[in-house]
């Protein structure tokens, strides 16, 4: 299997991100969400996210798209409820 033709990258976008000169990291987290959003429904993101990581980190640690695959790892919360009428204080 070649980086670029991966099951797990089938458009390529994370093994082009490594090729541009230059990218930067929003560039880099826009080219993750656009791969995330590509992910068939019962991928595991952070195990896809660990695979690329063995594949790129090595040759390529302080380049922007293996920081945001190192972000990826990182557990989901849920989101907090924050403000609204129930926050309110009462009379």
């Amino acid at each position: 299997m070649t980086a670029r033709h991966n099951p797990l990258d089938h458009k390529g976008l994370i093994c082009e991100s490594y090729r541009i000169d230059g990218i930067t990291a929003a560039e880099c987290r826009s080219i993750f969400l656009d791969w995330v959003l590509s992910l068939p429904d019962d991928q595991n993101i952070q195990h896809a996210a660990a695979h690329f990581l063995t594949l790129y980190e090595a040759d390529h640690p302080d380049h922007p798209m293996t920081e945001v695959l190192r972000q990826g790892l990182l557990p989901r919360h849920a989101p907090r409820r924050r403000g609204g009428w129930k926050s309110r204080p009462r009379d």
